[in-house]
């Protein structure tokens, strides 16, 4: 089990133009952890500096959401993309993020890939590489799914010298292998408040979730990832904060 405070991670910064995601303005002040998308998948430069100067007022750490480069799928699709090409895509991505994040005297503190290039790096070795090539280049952690992180992850991470970050989700299920239950299957994401509540619990106080295939599955979490596109689930958010701040105690 996971020792010490377990912070709150959300995507974020993923408009585009005119186009509008999520709420950052009222989820932000309940998150610890803001992974903002770098324009790969979403966002533009006018709203990646906006979401920076927001996490900034609110004192929540800045991270670079790199994705595959596929505006058109949300970043939720596996493109064939080399493994050196990889790299320098994550590579642009940061670097962009931290230019801007250094015009407001503030820079990134960590990585946590996007969707399809998140779920790909945890199953191929090669892909995982050539991000933790990438997040080196900047001397960062990487973020990663907790309960899918290998002895072979472990050693390319320490071959690079990139800490690592290990993360649960607070409304997606699992499978037994430890990866998320894909959003094809039924009950993959958790839309009830109860279960989200009891899985955050469960992770914070015991170290484990049920997963959708009925086993109990152990992560060491770090950090809990949630989600804040509607009203019903910044709600959810406050919740969350608050089930997490008794555990503490």
């Amino acid at each position: 089990m996971s020792k010490g405070k377990i912070t709150l991670n959300c995507d974020m910064g993923e408009s585009y133009g005119a186009w509008k995601m999520g709420d950052d303005q009222a989820v932000m002040p309940f998150v610890d952890m803001a992974n903002i998308a770098c324009g790969f998948h979403a966002s533009d430069p006018s709203i990646m500096i906006q979401t920076i100067t927001l996490a900034l007022q609110n004192n929540v750490q800045i991270g670079a959401h790199p994705s595959y480069p596929d505006l058109q799928g949300f970043g939720r699709r596996s493109l064939a993309m080399t493994p050196n090409d990889i790299t320098q895509n994550v590579i642009y991505q940061i670097g962009a993020l931290r230019g801007l994040c250094q015009s407001v005297n503030t820079d990134v503190e960590y990585v946590k890939p996007h969707g399809a290039l998140y779920n790909d790096m945890m199953v191929d070795e090669s892909i995982f590489e050539a991000i933790i090539d990438a997040v080196s280049c900047f001397n960062l952690p990487l973020m990663m799914l907790a309960t899918q992180t290998t002895d072979q992850h472990l050693d390319i991470a320490d071959r690079y010298d990139v800490p690592l970050l290990f993360e649960a989700f607070a409304d997606r299920t699992y499978l037994s292998d430890g990866s998320l239950a894909p959003r094809n299957l039924k009950g993959a994401v958790l839309d009830n408040e109860d279960d989200i509540l009891n899985q955050v619990k469960q992770i914070a106080q015991y170290g484990k979730v049920r997963t959708l295939d009925g086993c109990s599955l152990l992560i060491e979490a770090d950090t809990i990832c949630v989600h804040g596109d509607n009203e019903a689930s910044i709600a959810l958010i406050k919740k969350i904060r608050h089930a997490l701040l008794i555990d503490e105690d």
